[in-house]
């Protein structure tokens, strides 16, 4: 049995900065340290969090005093606002590429473009998003949806960050009929397009693909869908032990693509758990 593991699997740059954030801060604090959310959508790293005392709450009003980090996907400019007048010592570990998003939706807007954000409504990033720009933008998750969209003058557009490209072309072609005047900036993070392109290839050698990372991650959910696309039998996991050894009977290689928010020891383990029981 042969297993290849993407070489792009794993935490990204932004991932990796929140969580160094993170962990500095714990170290460093004499207050109590909280996340605004889970600073990453893995389960396990923010259970290793917890035990060196930072902790994940959902809204501001839970904290009355100490550190708040703002985790990786970003929040509006206006919770920021809020932490910094209840007198909370604020760590911004928004991604670079979500801050750039954000920067270029306003920008957007302020020059008089209708706003299509391409996303999940319900993401945080995508919240971030529309806090930034007070809420005027509309949401759409695929092309399909332009077609109820008003005709407009003007239109710009931007995609969350863990979007696929293909999906950010097919709507900006749809919209080209919509409107006069279209403007497009490509938000996507680098790194995720790296990785599912390589996911898709992998996909496409290999008996069997197992994706890794939290089932509450966007990114890696797009992951498991790009496997899937390419016919390929994929199973989503979080951790070595939900592998099911009936899945590899009959199966001579399995690729392994893991989500940018899924640390490389997590990799590792199931690695080695497919060893195991290849034994």
């Amino acid at each position: 049995m042969q297993i290849e593991v993407a070489k792009k699997a794993g935490h990204c740059f932004g991932v990796k900065t929140a969580i160094q954030k993170a962990f500095e801060t714990a170290r460093a604090a004499q207050a109590p340290v909280y996340t605004l959310g889970p600073i990453i959508h893995n389960p396990q790293v923010v259970k290793v969090l917890e035990k060196e005392g930072v902790k994940a709450v959902k809204n501001l009003s839970d904290v009355s005093e100490g550190v708040i980090i703002i985790r990786s996907h970003g929040v509006p400019p206006r919770v920021i606002d809020e932490a910094r007048e209840r007198g909370l010592t604020v760590v911004d570990a928004t991604c670079p590429f979500v801050k750039r998003a954000q920067t270029l939706a306003f920008k957007l807007v302020e020059e008089g473009y209708d706003l299509v954000l391409l996303g999940d409504a319900a993401h945080p990033e995508v919240e971030g998003i529309l806090g930034t720009v007070g809420n005027v933008a509309t949401v759409i998750s695929a092309a399909e949806q332009t077609l109820v969209l008003p005709r407009r003058r003007r239109y710009g557009v931007i995609a969350q960050t863990t979007q696929s490209l293909d999906n950010l072309q097919q709507v900006a072609s749809a919209l080209l009929g919509r409107t006069h005047e279209l403007k497009v900036f490509n938000t996507i993070c680098n790194a995720t397009t790296a990785l599912q392109i390589e996911t898709r290839l992998l996909a496409e050698r290999v008996d069997l693909m197992l994706v890794v990372g939290g089932r509450n991650s966007a990114n890696t959910t797009r992951l498991v869908e790009i496997s899937r696309a390419a016919g390929v039998p994929t199973q989503h996991i979080e951790i070595a032990d939900e592998i099911e050894p009936a899945w590899l009977e009959r199966v001579k290689r399995i690729g392994v693509t893991a989500g940018t928010s899924t640390p490389d020891w997590i990799i590792q383990e199931i690695v080695q758990q497919l060893q195991q029981i290849g034994k």
